[in-house]
């Protein structure tokens, strides 16, 4: 089983870089894609969004070119949900999630802090929200893969100039610790690490549009794909994929045993 997760930043616009044309390479079970910035009916007739194969899901923002979130799976789905119970996230279209049997593939996109204060304390009652509802997932005894732009670098290797983003969004220390306990108490795993667990600049999975920080490797790595452990044991391959840039994220592609 192949699960690929990347934020677009505009799937229309990753699309003309050449998205679509990719995916139908690689073989995926699922694509797991956030920061649509689209309504469906927008992307209503144009068969570059409806591949063959495919089934397609999306919950968009209410607000038109904001955020949202997708999947292609090629199994139809059991179930599909589409909102967590906080309307100031499920408003803006951050959670996705296909349940097929007793695998959920949620697609997730959490709040970014880096545009000032406000958006910060949205991100941080999402993290307050989010921990327990994850708790709950790893309770159920489902396995999960939340695949997503979760806007935290983890650790040092995560980051290229951590010293100098310490206090920025993306790194302060009570996200990062949030991660801690994710990736600890809570009882889930960081997909990638669990086989590079020391990669550092191939592990990139994001580069400002400012400067050269793409051509200068000068990345973060806030994409991940989280599971439960039963399926971080299947974990056979991981990488990130840079071969054409489709947005200022790249791909993270994992493979499970079947």
């Amino acid at each position: 089983m192949r699960i690929i997760s990347i934020n677009t930043n505009g799937i229309r616009s990753a699309a003309k870089k050449g998205l679509f044309d990719w995916l139908k390479t690689v073989d995926a079970d699922y694509v797991c894609i956030q920061e649509t910035k689209a309504q469906i009916e927008d992307l209503a007739g144009d068969d570059t969004f409806a591949p063959a194969g495919y089934f397609a899901h999306f919950r968009s923002a209410v607000k038109k070119g904001y955020a949202g979130v997708a999947i292609y799976s090629k199994q139809e789905p059991d179930a599909v949900l589409d909102t967590l119970g906080e309307a100031e996230f499920d408003d803006e279209g951050r959670y996705l999630e296909l349940r097929h049997g007793n695998l959920s593939v949620v697609s997730l996109y959490l709040p970014s802090g880096s545009s000032g204060p406000e958006r910060q304390a949205s991100k941080d009652r999402f993290l307050a929200f989010f921990l327990p509802k994850l708790r709950e997932w790893k309770a159920s005894g489902r396995d999960y893969v939340i695949c997503g732009d979760w806007n935290i670098a983890h650790t040092r290797i995560d980051i290229k100039n951590w010293r100098s983003n310490q206090k920025n969004s993306g790194f302060l220390p009570h996200e990062r610790a949030w991660l801690d306990v994710l990736f600890g108490e809570a009882g889930f795993v960081d997909g990638f690490r669990s086989l590079h667990p020391e990669m550092e600049g191939e592990a990139y999975s994001w580069w400002s549009n400012r400067g050269n920080a793409y051509a200068n490797n000068v990345g973060w790595r806030i994409d991940y794909q989280i599971v439960t452990p039963a399926l971080a044991a299947k974990i056979t391959a991981a990488h990130i994929y840079k071969g054409v840039k489709f947005s200022d994220h790249a791909p993270v592609v994992i493979d499970y045993a079947n």
